[in-house]
């Protein structure tokens, strides 16, 4: 199953705002590489919304696939699990991870009930999430294999360019004495990914393995 996260890297954030029953529910989606950046993000939506009577929370660290994956939510004065739980239910069900949702709340005079909390929390950071999704905020994360390949600076655009068209992820180009470019796969992926290489360099360039890392990857279109 394939795992999102905030497009842009650290700090990348959507946000998005509801109404229930006079009471205002901000929802922000950010995206942080740990739980100091997660906390970091509650304490700041704590000062923006300094007159607000709670922020809720939840984050997600690392893939599901990893052993010490990381999962909180925070129900900041609300009933027990009627808000962090939920928030953190939304990011597990849209599969987002290195991400946090704060929803700070604006208390309207009327109380919503167990049940009503529940929706009003989930809808908010379900409200955040939609907003990072149809500005096309959100990319897919991977393990994928990395490697290097050098080139001239006179090639490096036109083939850089090539290697995009055929769905290559270039994850940066570094420009020294030559350019520097580090190319990421699938895992298994290094056959096909040396035939292309080799097709678009008329067979002059190889490829340098660089290890396997977490990288950012454009979603499938629907």
């Amino acid at each position: 199953m394939l795992e999102f996260t905030v497009r842009g890297g650290a700090g990348a954030w959507a946000e998005a705002e509801i109404e229930v029953k006079r009471s205002r529910f901000i929802g922000r989606l950010v995206r942080v590489e740990s739980e100091s950046d997660a906390r970091d993000v509650i304490v700041f939506a704590r000062k923006r919304h300094w007159d607000a009577r709670h922020h809720c929370s939840a984050f997600v660290l690392g893939s599901r696939s990893q052993p010490d994956q990381v999962r909180r939510s925070y129900d900041d004065g609300e009933p027990s699990g009627t808000a962090g739980r939920p928030i953190l239910d939304l990011l597990n069900g849209r599969s987002l991870i290195d991400s946090v949702v704060v929803v700070s709340r604006y208390f309207g005079g009327t109380l919503l009930g167990t049940g009503g909390l529940i929706r009003a929390y989930s809808d908010a950071a379900t409200a955040a999430v939609e907003q990072a999704t149809a500005s096309n905020g959100l990319v897919v994360r991977q393990r994928r294999q990395l490697f290097r390949l050098t080139l001239r600076h006179a090639d490096a655009g036109r083939i850089e360019a090539e290697l995009r068209q055929h769905g290559v992820v270039v994850v940066s180009t570094e420009y020294e004495a030559s350019a520097v470019m580090t190319l990421a796969t699938e895992l298994c992926g290094e056959r096909a990914l040396a035939a292309l290489v080799a097709g678009v360099t008329a067979g002059e360039r190889l490829l340098e393995p660089a290890g396997i890392e977490w990288v950012d990857v454009e979603p499938p279109a629907p």
